[in-house]
């Protein structure tokens, strides 16, 4: 599925005039971002597929470019992103082919570890009342209990799972609060987010999702990505530099270090050319 056809980034003369008038009118900024980010690019239009991945070094403007979608298109985000006092204006100059349905979205690794530390404060809520119930454990076992009405049937249960013959302090924490969430690592956590945030019919911007994954996670994520373009009605617009995301089926490669910025095939792509000779260069070792 498109929802969003094309983007246009404004001509060159046309950035320069407008950041020459809001220079002229303000007193008050720390820089011209985004306008110095694209400083050596002409007018560019991206066309979109249903998998379109934006491949470029740091600094190319890959994540740029997806905040100002973004922004044109008023997606739903959680985390803050770079900006400035001159991002608004630039956005205006932008021009934007599409809609996006309700429920579409800026996905990043900054969300991710928010994620993470949300995850972490509720562990920490969980290990205090995990000491309080190992206390209560402890108590239960060392002076029993005699039920004298139906008021009494709940503390009856908690000392039955207390005292019963397999019963143990862990088994006790787990019954009463289930497993703690610390169970998860980062990668699987930050996998998580990606496949729990995406669900049908919308568009979803990705920002480097492949950070804290392992290869294995980033092949699933890369299948749970072409399965949501392909099955569940979803377009996917993502800023990468994974081989194995870039690699996806049916995407769509542009290749924003090369002028004119151009359509590549992910296999010609440096960064990939890069790890294909290492390997190639180590090929008797494996």
């Amino acid at each position: 599925m498109v929802y969003l056809s094309h983007f246009t980034l404004p001509k060159q003369a046309r950035r320069e005039s407008l950041l020459e008038e809001l220079v002229n009118n303000r007193t008050c900024y720390s820089n011209f971002y985004p306008f110095q980010v694209f400083d050596n690019w002409e007018e560019e239009t991206f066309s979109f597929g249903p998998i379109t991945v934006l491949y470029g070094g740091n600094g190319s403007g890959k994540t740029t470019l997806l905040n100002l979608i973004g922004e044109k298109l008023r997606l739903e985000r959680r985390s803050v992103f770079n900006s400035s006092s001159f991002f608004a204006d630039f956005v205006t100059l932008c021009r934007a082919e599409g809609e996006a349905p309700a429920g579409s979205a800026v996905l990043t690794s900054d969300d991710v570890f928010d994620d993470l530390l949300d995850l972490r404060s509720l562990n920490q809520g969980i290990d205090r009342e995990r000491v309080d119930l190992l206390a209560e454990y402890k108590d239960l076992r060392e002076r029993g209990f005699q039920m004298t009405s139906l008021d009494d049937y709940d503390q009856l249960k908690k000392v039955v799972r207390a005292t019963g013959r397999k019963a143990s302090g862990s088994s006790y924490v787990k019954e009463s609060i289930g497993e703690n969430l610390r169970g998860k690592s980062n990668g699987e956590t930050a996998f998580r987010y990606f496949t729990d945030r995406i669900r049908e019919d919308a568009l979803y911007l990705l920002d480097e999702p492949e950070n804290s994954l392992s290869v294995q996670r980033q092949r699933e994520l890369a299948q749970f990505l072409e399965d949501s373009a392909r099955f569940f009605g979803c377009q996917i617009l993502l800023a990468t530099h994974s081989p194995i995301l870039l690699a996806m089926k049916g995407a769509k490669v542009y290749d924003l270090d090369r002028r004119p910025i151009q359509v590549s095939k992910w296999t010609d792509l440096p960064a990939v050319r890069g790890w294909y000779d290492f390997f190639r260069e180590h090929q008797g070792e494996f």
